[in-house]
């Protein structure tokens, strides 16, 4: 389902192809909720929509997996909506996206949900050479296939991962997480320097964070220009951030708006 932006149908059609290319004997079931495509103004669906899509494949305990469509924005519109009127069969589930859907993964993560994971959406098929992270979402979701892990997530790590902004949104919030003791790793696309920079004086300074293993940075892609210059790169931020707050600065992740995404389990993969 699509918490946030739509998916053409297009998409869905080539992600089903792929499956069934790469598991011709075991072909999985992938359902897209009519949800996806459906358009009101910059959403995939009203707010009750997009909810009630969410919650129809949550609840319903034929579906093992509940996979976000896509990013974009919208999730934080209906995720409180939905986390009070979940029952058991959802705990059941496995739930996998990033960026937008982080809103969902934490609010889900917060309420002990076992099975949360920052990773590829359906939409990421649009990339060039998107099959790649198509098929590493499917190998993680059908198998738990670890070699579709991010390496410090097959440890015995407690591990979370988010885009920048969205944590730094949802910080303060009844969604943010326990992240004692996790390996956070983070991930941005599209916003300036100065953007990054004030998101991560927000999130490095909130008191649950700074109890945090320590923070890896994933890819910062399609930084837009500032004028003048910032003078840092993306690295040297965060590495002023964590040395600020107290936070270890544990280096990079492999994670990221693009086909190299790998998948981060929140918690510990055992």
């Amino acid at each position: 389902m699509a918490p946030a932006s739509r998916i053409s149908p297009e998409v869905a059609e080539r992600v089903r192809t792929l499956a069934g290319s790469l598991y011709p004997d075991r072909t999985p079931e992938i359902f897209f909720h009519p949800q996806c495509f459906a358009l009101h103004g910059h959403f995939a669906g009203d707010d009750e929509a997009r909810a009630q899509a969410f919650l129809d494949i949550a609840n319903d305990e034929s579906y093992d997996a509940v996979w976000f469509a896509r990013g974009g924005y919208g999730s934080c519109r209906v995720v409180e909506a939905v986390m009070g009127r979940l029952t058991e069969p959802s705990r059941r589930k496995t739930y996998l996206g990033y960026s937008d859907a982080g809103m969902l993964l934490a609010a889900l993560y917060r309420a002990g949900f076992k099975a949360v994971a920052h990773g590829p959406v359906a939409q990421d098929i649009l990339r060039v050479e998107g099959d790649t992270a198509i098929t590493r979402a499917l190998a993680w979701m059908i198998d738990r296939a670890p070699e579709a892990l991010e390496p410090t997530a097959r440890g015995a790590t407690r591990t979370a991962a988010f885009n920048v902004t969205i944590l730094s949104h949802l910080l303060g919030t009844p969604l943010q997480p326990d992240l004692d003791g996790h390996v956070l790793m983070l991930e941005e696309v599209g916003e300036a320097m100065y953007r990054i920079d004030r998101s991560l004086f927000h999130i490095t300074g909130n008191a649950g964070i700074r109890r945090v293993k320590g923070i890896m940075l994933g890819r910062c892609s399609d930084i837009t220009p500032n004028d003048p210059d910032f003078g840092m790169k993306e690295e040297e931020v965060a590495r002023y951030w964590c040395h600020r707050s107290g936070i270890p600065w544990l280096g990079r992740a492999d994670i990221g708006h693009d086909v190299d995404n790998k998948i981060v389990p929140f918690g510990n993969v055992a």
